[in-house]
């Protein structure tokens, strides 16, 4: 069966789910701003292939057909996403939103079967370096060369920041000055995942370049880092302006910079600083996930390369 054959034959409605509570409201309450943004649009995204007005009307219907139905279609979404060239995160995210909202679905009793459609394969972390600390340098030493603008103080305190502590750009973008102790020394974000702001103490280099940062931003209350651009001048950076500031800041030092490259330099020097102790790093990263700092330390070894040159030695 086609695709297109597929999505035609699913009912428009369900009179069995038609009374249940909203399953997408359900799915969404009590997730970070974050998560909620992301998977709002996933579910947005689904609605838009099976041509529904709503995320709820896209659900219901897709969950309306049946076990063998559903699966099939939510097969067919992820055939689409991969048509379009979306990344293997993106199209895993999308289906983990549909299988998360059909789990709801099952516990609320209106279905009584889960979704099996499976996540893409990726290789994920293979470049694990970032720029380095050689590259971060050469970045703040380019900052430290500029007119004293603005922008200079702005990039430079973002810099420090996405480095100093590891932050990922959503992290750094979605701060407000309130989130900011420069008396203390402290910085609250929201992590990846989290629902509740976590503190984090500010080295102070780090310390030093949001206080110039702060000092011609104003104390106002509001977003932390703002577009200097003159067409969006005040509104909050945005995470695509982040990695157009990087990337631009890396090409004038000839570097590709991208802003999770600079937490994956900050993590690698954390593993090299403390000799590699995974446990203490995992605080200062906040991975969740042991392994994921595993890959580090192992690609910052080079375990691979240094074991392929003992079998290559021996022939």
């Amino acid at each position: 069966m086609t695709s297109t054959t597929a999505l035609s034959v699913i009912p428009k409605r369900s009179a069995a789910l038609a009374a249940r509570r909203p399953l997408v409201e359900s799915f969404l309450s009590g997730r970070s701003p974050r998560t909620l943004e992301a998977y709002s649009s996933d579910l947005r995204d689904f609605a838009h292939f099976l041509g529904e007005e709503t995320s709820e009307a896209a659900v219901r219907r897709l969950l309306a057909g049946g076990k063998g139905q559903a699966n099939e279609t939510a097969h067919a979404y992820r055939a689409a996403l991969l048509d379009r060239g979306l990344s293997p995160s993106t199209v895993n995210r999308r289906l983990a939103a549909l299988r998360s909202v059909a789990k709801v679905a099952r516990l609320f009793g209106a279905v009584d079967f889960t979704l099996d459609v499976e996540s893409v394969k990726s290789q994920a972390y293979r470049d694990t370096r970032g720029p380095g600390r050689t590259g971060v340098r050469l970045l703040l030493d380019e900052l430290a060369s500029r007119t004293n603008t603005t922008k200079t103080a702005r990039d430079h305190a973002l810099v420090r920041l996405l480095y100093d502590l590891g932050l990922r750009r959503g992290e750094a973008v979605a701060l407000d000055l309130e989130d900011v102790d420069l008396k203390v020394g402290t910085v609250s974000i929201l992590g990846k995942g989290r629902t509740e702001k976590e503190t984090l103490t500010l080295p102070e280099p780090t310390k030093a370049a949001l206080e110039a940062w702060v000092s011609v931003r104003g104390t106002w209350s509001g977003p932390l880092f703002l577009n200097c651009d003159r067409a969006a001048k005040g509104s909050r950076l945005t995470g695509r302006s982040v990695a157009r500031v990087l990337a631009a800041l890396g090409s004038a030092v000839g570097l590709v910079v991208r802003p999770h490259g600079l937490r994956h330099a900050a993590v690698t020097e954390a593993l090299d600083a403390t000799g590699g102790n995974v446990r203490a790093v995992q605080r200062f990263s906040r991975h969740k996930d042991l392994r994921v700092l595993t890959l580090y330390d192992d690609n910052r070894q080079d375990l691979g390369g240094e074991v392929a040159r003992l079998v290559a030695a021996r022939v």
